[in-house]
């Protein structure tokens, strides 16, 4: 949640989720590929985290080096994981549905992908207030509180980075799966934004009200309120790009 889940884990610390021998009639490769997605999926490695090395993973799953390689360059080629030479493999989205919709937001242009944003951004809030428990209310309060602490102290990168969990919070306690994994693939132009907004001379989040109206309209249970908080909060976003 915080900038430093991005800095690599070496292998030996990496969680193995569930891990185990590819069974079934299935080719190899593609059961490999089924176990790497269902292991992300379920949190096992983070985003921008290495998962473990070739050596380790061809151990735990009894598969040649060749296999594992397929199984891995599928799920590359979907972009949910990121294969850099000599250094390893990096998760790079939690879903191909994530991993796609991320690429695609980058071949489009950025009026393009503000418009696709209002529509998730507005229905995710009203989703939200309808559906969400006081537990996830809660850890959103913690994000923001956290968040303009970084404001405060001049930690925009972090800022950025928790700005942008906030929304995918949202998101998340919309109840909807799919929304969720279609908002988070706008996350590095999301968090772009938010970059290119802290060089303005006149915005301080920490003055604006949107995101705290917002937890106050999802513990009311106050979809429309919900809605109009974030329209004024992309409003001023869209007045400063």
């Amino acid at each position: 949640m915080t900038a430093s889940r991005n800095t690599p884990k070496t292998p030996a610390s990496t969680p193995t989720g569930n891990l185990h021998h590819p069974e079934g009639k299935q080719p190899l490769a593609a059961a490999v590929a089924q176990q790497l997605r269902e292991a992300i999926a379920s949190g096992a490695w983070e985003i921008g985290q290495r998962i473990p090395t070739e050596s380790e993973l061809m151990e735990r799953f009894g598969v040649s080096r060749g296999t594992l390689r397929e199984g891995i360059k599928a799920l590359a080629h979907a972009g949910v994981l990121e294969v850099r030479q000599g250094d390893g493999t990096y998760v790079r989205a939690r879903s191909e549905l994530e991993g796609t919709a991320s690429r695609s937001v980058g071949e489009h242009t950025a009026a393009h992908v503000f418009e696709v944003r209002q529509v998730l951004d507005t229905q995710a809030a009203r989703l939200a207030a309808q559906r969400a428990d006081s537990e996830g209310i809660r850890e959103l309060q913690r994000i923001l509180d956290a968040s303009l602490d970084a404001w405060h102290s001049r930690r925009i990168e972090t800022w950025a980075e928790l700005d942008w969990e906030f929304h995918r919070g949202v998101a998340r306690l919309s109840g909807n799966p799919l929304l969720e994994q279609l908002y988070s693939g706008f996350a590095g132009a999301f968090k772009r934004d938010l970059l290119n907004q802290s060089g303005h001379p006149d915005f301080d989040p920490s003055l604006q009200p949107g995101h705290q109206d917002l937890i106050t309209a999802l513990s009311s249970g106050d979809p429309e309120t919900a809605e109009q908080s974030v329209r004024c909060g992309l409003e001023i976003a869209e007045s400063r790009s």
